[in-house]
């Protein structure tokens, strides 16, 4: 006796292989449909309309919908609506808001596309928002492939080939995830999805500023080329993401994800730049996010205590090129940050106490990175000699931009236009050119070529109570020149001959000054007498007895009694360190 199912006609497999019986989900029409009689346009819709559409997706308070009238609340301001927002309209229920957030996210079919996944060699596989991908895949963004992250320290370290463009994709990954947890961890503190995209967005950007070998740009060129103009590279990633969002069209993309551009993209700059040093205890002044989100300040430039995305990025990534060990545990720091209420009445981001290894950690391989990378000597030569090329070539070099507009390579930063075609090419549009104009820039770029670099002269530090005042920097050259011992004959120095550069490895208030005395001319006879003159200048002014100095100028180290007890490496065991590696 056959059942009654057996009686019935089978179904016929379909062609394609698919299930002839649809998945539980809704229907494309379903889904793309904002309700009955309502005009395919969201953004035109009246409160009265939205109502409606809020009716047709389950919310029938009718609490909530006369919130809804009574705020005025329009169809172009539903993709806008975050957390603080569901919070005046009275949605409590964390399934609602997500249902709410849901229905409103159907309204916009870009929301439907998927972001990317890049392979990185650091972070591993990473998920790209699309937006973020809109924002990579322009070519301001793209010009950070051609700026070496360490400059001219690349002729020193080989492995150290990186470029601005994946330190920023991997900053951008970090600012995501540190948000994401805070944001998993503390619903209180109501971090909207338009809070954790802006943050990223920061996070990506904010190298966009940087010019021709990074730091180099704006430490030594510009300070040189333009004397009196206070720029930095955090101005101009600022003033390039504004060229970047205008030129592409990124504005209304933005509204697409549900930004409101004008206080967004002001929310976006500050990141980058940090607050202003002048907030005070219970003040930001900041205009992107109210107090009560502060501690967003301290994620990609923290200026509290520099323990920001930033630094783990380039961390991970110049240890990774370099060779170096990174003791640094960033995963570990992310799980234990919480936001905590400071002794100033503002919400700051702060981690566990038995985390406080960890960050010492991180302060660590920042000392060795500095000494063994950032500040190696010969780097700091390489650099030197491609801002004398620079600057030798800048009034020869014209970029053009529209309607006829010709910048030099000093002047870009004027125009954001001109300056997204400022890159490390300047290198090889110089050291290949034919022009007689640039013969001596040239002839310093094949210098660096062959090796024939500006000599190492000497180091000393400047005791802690008697620090070299910023303003006297540029005076230090001409006082090496001068400090000379009577009775000796040396070859003439002139002011112009000698290079003097000042560091420090930690905090101002903590630290001695590492002085460094470079000698542009390279035969025997002038390293000689810039050795004496940097020997002599160290006595005069009591700074400590440059190394091998009892070797290279024995007379004037022995007029000198507070440096007869001292060894050549003028400092105990701990300290000999320091100056060896570097």
């Amino acid at each position: 006796m056959q059942t009654a199912d057996s009686e019935r006609t089978p179904k016929r497999p379909r062609c394609d292989g698919s299930p002839r019986t649809q998945p539980n989900t809704p229907s494309a029409a379903v889904q793309g449909s904002p309700g009955p009689e309502l005009p395919s346009n969201h953004k035109s819709w009246s409160p009265q309309q939205v109502c409606d559409f809020l009716k047709h997706h389950g919310f029938s308070d009718p609490g909530l919908l006369d919130r809804i009238r009574e705020k005025e609340i329009t169809g172009s301001s539903l993709p806008c609506l975050d957390e603080s927002h569901l919070d005046n309209l009275g949605i409590s229920s964390s399934w609602e808001r997500q249902k709410l957030l849901n229905s409103i996210q159907q309204l916009n079919p870009t929301h439907v596309g998927s972001g990317k996944v890049i392979n990185d060699p650091v972070h591993g596989h990473i998920e790209r928002h699309p937006l973020l991908i809109r924002i990579i895949d322009t070519p301001q963004f793209q010009r950070l492939r051609y700026i070496k992250q360490f400059g001219g320290t690349y002729y020193v370290f080989p492995g150290a080939s990186h470029n601005r463009f994946e330190h920023s994709l991997g900053v951008g990954h970090l600012a995501g995830c540190l948000v994401h947890a805070l944001h998993e961890r503390q619903p209180e503190l109501q971090i909207s999805e338009r809070d954790m995209l802006c943050v990223q967005i920061a996070g990506l950007c904010h190298d966009l500023g940087h010019g021709p070998f990074s730091h180099m740009f704006d430490g030594r060129f510009i300070p040189r080329a333009r004397q009196g103009l206070k720029w930095k590279h955090e101005q101009g990633s600022v003033d390039m993401f504004e060229h970047l969002v205008n030129s592409n069209g990124l504005r209304a993309v933005m509204e697409q994800y549900g930004h409101i551009p004008e206080e967004d993209i002001c929310f976006i700059k500050e990141l980058i730049t940090g607050p202003p040093e002048s907030s005070t205890k219970n003040s930001l002044p900041c205009k992107g996010r109210p107090i009560e989100k502060s501690f967003f300040y301290e994620i990609v430039a923290n200026k509290e205590n520099g323990i920001d995305v930033d630094k783990w990025g380039y961390f991970a990534r110049d240890c990774h090129h370099l060779g170096i060990q990174n003791n640094f545990d960033h995963k570990c720091y992310i799980k234990f940050a919480r936001v905590c209420n400071g002794d100033d009445d503002m919400l700051h981001i702060c981690t566990r106490d038995k985390e406080v290894g960890n960050l010492y950690d991180m302060f660590h391989t920042f000392n060795r990175l500095y000494r063994r990378a950032y500040q190696h000597k010969v780097g700091n030569i390489i650099d030197t000699m491609i801002t004398d090329a620079f600057l030798k070539a800048d009034p020869y070099i014209e970029i053009l931009c529209a309607e006829g507009k010709k910048y030099h390579v000093s002047t870009a930063i004027d125009d954001m236009e001109a300056y997204s075609k400022v890159t490390d090419n300047i290198f090889l549009e110089i050291l290949y050119s034919t022009d007689p104009k640039l013969d001596a820039a040239r002839g310093l770029l094949k210098n660096i070529e062959r090796r024939c670099l500006y000599k190492f002269v000497g180091q000393t530090r400047a005791d802690v109570n008697a620090k070299i005042k910023k303003e006297d920097y540029t005076s230090l050259p001409e006082q090496v020149a001068k400090a000379k011992h009577d009775g000796m004959f040396l070859a003439e120095l002139k002011t112009e001959d000698l290079i003097v550069e000042v560091s420090q490895l930690l905090p101002e208030r903590f630290e001695e000054q590492l002085i460094r005395v470079y000698c542009k001319k390279l035969d025997k006879e002038s390293f000689s007498a810039a050795q004496q003159h940097f020997v002599k200048w160290c006595s005069d002014n009591n700074f400590s007895k440059p190394q091998d100095g009892d070797g290279v100028a024995p007379l004037i180290t022995q007029l000198k009694k507070d440096w007869k007890f001292q060894n050549s490496a003028q400092s105990p065991a701990p300290q000999k360190q320091l100056f060896k590696d570097v």
